[in-house]
């Protein structure tokens, strides 16, 4: 079973894209960031007709996640709980039946935080984090296989970037911010991506600016967490990189993972 994160960038304005890259790469499971849009308006049709269920959890001009799965959903639930007073939409979650029990797939769009000057922003972040944790060691203890997919914000290490020193004033990079991060992975994920290469210059996002992609000046920010039970059935993950040549890109490019299931 294939299962994506994108930050899409706009879901609307890269509908032509979408649709091209869900016939070529096929995903059992796409999970969509910064999608842009009201759930009314989000081009469900083109997606419907490509043989996708389609779960949405939208905003107006800004934010937004989406879930399009092969799979019938069993359970959808919109919002990630801690902060009643929370009225961006940055997170969706689905529960599927497979051949080795429930799986259970969250797409997460994490706060820029930046500027970090700014306490709102960064503190927002950070907290935005913390509820995340609690969240996740909440849904550890269902003991299902769990996969957290999207775009954090969060540049791990050193290596995740092409230019770290670059990145030194940026919420992005904050020791609180990785910190943040790696609380939440010591809490038993797996983090894809790392699992299978320690190689630098890998990376999931190149700015539109100062030609970012044409000198490989990227980072990578977009993630895939596995519980341990998603885990044990981990095969492979990848970056499609080539996407962000294609016309009209975003600025991030899907990430995947291959776990052994099968839907039922």
């Amino acid at each position: 079973m294939k299962i994506v994160t994108w930050n899409i960038n706009g879901v609307r304005a890269r509908i032509g894209n979408l649709t091209h890259w869900l016939t070529e790469s096929a995903p059992d499971i796409a999970c969509l960031q910064e999608i842009k849009t009201v759930d009314e308006q989000f081009p469900r049709a083109e997606i419907e007709a490509l043989g996708y269920n389609v779960e949405i959890h939208g905003q107006k001009g800004f934010n937004g996640v989406a879930i399009l799965s092969k799979l019938r959903f069993d359970e959808v639930i919109r919002g990630l709980p801690g902060d009643d007073t929370d009225e961006q939409a940055r997170f969706i979650e689905g529960v599927f039946s497979t051949d080795k029990g429930a799986l259970r797939v969250a797409s997460l769009y994490l706060p820029n935080g930046n500027p970090i000057d700014d306490e709102k922003k960064f503190s927002y972040k950070l907290s935005w984090m913390a509820r995340l944790e609690r969240w996740a060691e909440e849904r550890l203890l269902l003991e299902e296989a769990l996969v957290l997919a999207g775009d954090y914000n969060v540049i791990p290490e050193p290596i995740d970037a092409k230019f770290p020193e670059n990145w030194l004033t940026d919420a992005l990079f904050q020791p609180e911010t990785r910190q943040a991060f790696r609380r939440l992975k010591n809490l038993g994920f797996t983090e894809a991506v790392r699992a299978v290469t320690d190689a630098p210059d890998t990376f999931t996002f190149w700015d539109y600016q100062a030609g970012a992609w044409q000198k490989n000046n990227g980072i990578r920010i977009d993630h895939l967490l596995l519980s341990p039970e998603a885990a044990n059935r981990f095969s492979s993950a990848s970056i499609e990189k080539h996407v962000r040549a294609w016309e009209k890109p975003s600025d991030h490019v899907p990430v995947a993972v291959e776990l052994a299931f099968a839907p039922i």
